[in-house]
């Protein structure tokens, strides 16, 4: 088992959901933190909570010039990054290509895209310098299918297992490793996201059965980075137990 105490953990959208979870978790087993989103003041309460040390910094990864600014003015303790968890990531409306709004494809391609590559080109290069560092990406059951009115989300999720694999042949010749972690339906703030503010619609999505939590999601990711050095996870798909793909699910009444 690889212990986690004191390595540097990075984690993208972490004010919220699974990458709140994560935090929590890394915490848990010893780690320090790097927390960055959009939203400080849930940040800056989140590491309030934390037992380990935190470091909480603005970010919207969208932004190619931010991304660089970020990582470039990080305190000199916290730029050796051992653990980086690209968790940002989003979806917005559920429309036919032929009927969507061009600004929603934008964000979904800026963030669960571009975003995810303006971050790791920041880290990477450290990583393979100091020879150690662990990518784990935030997938999901859409980047295996898709689903109707998910054309553009599941290209995005798409892309990031492309890029995962991709990470792995460019870094195999290093120690660094990479792990895509792929979960099914979980509760979190992602379908009011996608609804933009429609809570009611929003709590449908997760009725009558259980889907996973961010608790779910951020095990396995602890797991897969306190693996022993010479074993690399390089995909885990996570579904709760009721899907058995992106449209069947067993709800009940």
């Amino acid at each position: 088992m690889n212990s986690l105490r004191d390595k540097i953990v990075l984690v993208t959208g972490a004010s919220a959901g699974i990458g709140e979870a994560c935090a929590r978790k890394f915490s848990e087993a010893g780690a320090r933190l790097l927390l960055c989103a959009r939203r400080l003041d849930r940040l800056e309460k989140l590491a309030a909570s934390l037992k380990t040390e935190c470091y909480s910094f603005k970010l919207d990864i969208q932004k190619e010039s931010e991304v660089q600014q970020a990582i470039a003015s990080l305190p000199e303790k916290w730029q050796a990054v051992d653990i980086l968890v690209n968790n940002a990531g989003l979806s917005q409306g559920l429309d036919k290509v032929q009927e969507a709004v061009l600004s929603d494809w934008n964000t979904m391609i800026d963030t669960n895209i571009k975003g995810l590559l303006y971050i790791s080109r920041a880290i990477i290069p450290g990583m393979v310098e100091r020879g150690r560092g662990h990518i784990i990406n935030i997938g999901s059951i859409a980047g295996h299918e898709v689903y109707p009115g998910g054309s553009v989300y599941c290209a995005t999720k798409h892309a990031v297992r492309a890029l995962t694999k991709g990470m792995l042949i460019d870094l195999v010749e290093t120690p660094v490793r990479v792990t895509s972690v792929d979960p099914g339906l979980v509760e979190t703030e992602f379908s009011e996201v996608r609804f933009k503010g429609d809570r009611e619609r929003s709590k449908t999505v997760y009725q009558g059965y259980k889907p996973l939590d961010g608790d779910d999601i951020a095990e396995a990711c602890v797991w897969a980075a306190s693996r022993p050095e010479h074993v690399n996870i390089a995909e885990i798909l996570m579904l709760p137990k009721a899907q058995a793909s992106c449209t069947i699910i067993n709800k009940k009444p």
